[in-house]
C-alpha cells in the first residue's frame, strides 16, 4: 500500500505550485536585491563608527542611535541630556507630511469623483491630464514651481497686476512653499486610488439612501466613504510616507528653516566628510516609525473586519 500511495499523481495544488513557483523566482530576486540588500546594509552601516575623515569604520557601536537621542556636548565629555534637534526635525516632518495628505484628500476626493462620474469614453482623457504633468522629472517640477512663486515670479506679478497685493508675498523659504511642494508632487498618488475605489462605487446605493430620505451628507458618511474606504486609506499611505521622507521640497522651497527627515538624511551622505552611519541610523528610525504605523493600522483594521 505504501509504494501505491508514493505512486499516486501530484494533486491540483502541487502540481500549480511546481508551475508558478518557477515563475516567482524573478520577483523574488528582485525584492532580496533592490529591497531585502539594502535595507539590510543600511541596518548594518547603523551600526558602524564614522572615521574622523569621513567613511565608516567596521567597529560596531550604538553611536549612531546615541547621537540620534542624546546630546554629550562638543566633545563628548558633558552628562548626556536628550536630544531635541532631531526630535523636532521628525515632529516637523510628520506635521508636514499629515498637512499634506489631508490638502490632497481635500483636492483628490473630489476630483476622484469627479472622473469616476464622467461618461466611461472621457475619463481616460480627465486621467490623461492629472498624470501628464507627472511625466517630468521631479527635480524639474520642483524648480518650475519654486520660478512661479517667487518674489518676481508669475504668480507675485499676477497678483500684483490685478490690484491684489501691494508687495510680492514672501513665499519662497516658508513652510506654505513645503506644502505646496508636497501637494504638487504627490496629489496623482490620492486621486488614481480613491478614482478606482469610486468607480467601483454602486450609485443605487445612493439612490436608494435618496428614496428614503437621506441628505447628501448623510449619503457620504454612511454609505459612501464606508465603501470607497479602501481608496482613501490607499491614497493618504501613498502621499504620507513619501511625504515624510521628500527632500526636494524642503531643499528647494523650504530653506534651512523647514529642514526635513529626507534633508537630514541626504545631508549625512553628501562629500567625503558625511556622517553615513548617523544617516542609516536616522533612515531604520524612520523606516521603523512607518512600519510600527503600518502594523498598528492593520491590526486595528483587522480588529475592525472581525468585529
Amino acid at each position: 500500500m505504501a509504494g501505491i500511495a508514493d505512486q499516486t499523481p501530484a494533486t491540483g495544488d502541487d502540481s500549480y505550485r511546481r508551475i508558478v513557483a518557477p515563475l516567482l523566482v524573478p520577483t523574488w530576486a528582485m525584492i532580496g536585491i533592490f529591497l531585502v540588500l539594502p535595507v539590510g546594509l543600511m541596518a548594518v552601516y547603523s551600526f558602524l563608527t564614522k572615521e574622523f575623515r569621513g567613511g565608516v569604520d567596521w567597529q560596531f557601536s550604538l553611536a549612531a542611535y546615541d547621537q540620534f537621542f542624546l546630546y554629550r556636548g562638543l566633545f563628548g565629555d558633558e552628562p548626556p541630556v536628550l536630544e531635541w534637534t532631531y526630535v523636532t526635525i521628525f515632529w516637523r516632518s510628520i506635521w508636514q507630511a499629515v498637512v499634506a495628505t489631508l490638502l490632497c484628500l481635500a483636492i483628490g476626493f473630489p476630483a476622484a469623483w469627479f472622473i469616476a462620474t464622467r461618461p466611461p469614453h472621457s475619463r481616460g482623457v480627465w486621467l490623461f491630464l492629472i498624470t501628464i504633468p507627472y511625466w517630468v522629472n521631479l527635480l524639474i517640477r520642483t524648480v518650475s514651481l519654486k520660478f512661479l512663486i517667487r518674489d518676481n515670479g508669475p504668480l507675485n506679478e499676477a497678483l500684483m497686476g490685478l490690484g491684489l497685493i501691494d508687495g510680492p508675498l514672501p513665499l519662497v523659504n516658508t513652510n506654505l512653499a513645503v506644502q505646496l511642494g508636497l501637494f504638487y508632487s504627490y496629489l496623482p498618488f490620492m486621486v488614481l486610488p480613491i478614482y478606482a475605489a469610486v468607480e467601483r462605487y454602486n450609485f443605487a446605493l445612493s439612490e436608494a439612501a435618496a428614496d428614503l430620505y437621506a441628505s447628501r451628507w448623510v449619503t457620504l458618511r454612511e454609505i459612501v466613504l464606508p465603501i470607497v474606504k479602501p481608496g482613501i486609506v490607499a491614497g493618504c499611505l501613498l502621499v504620507f510616507i513619501p511625504s515624510l521622507g521628500a527632500f526636494l521640497a524642503p531643499d528647494l522651497l523650504g530653506g534651512a528653516k523647514n529642514f526635513m527627515i529626507g534633508s537630514l538624511i541626504d545631508e549625512q551622505f553628501k562629500g567625503s566628510l558625511g556622517n553615513w552611519p548617523f544617516g542609516a541610523a536616522v533612515s531604520m528610525i524612520l523606516m521603523t516609525l512607518v512600519m510600527v504605523a503600518l502594523l498598528l493600522y492593520a491590526r486595528s483594521a483587522a480588529k475592525g473586519g472581525a468585529a
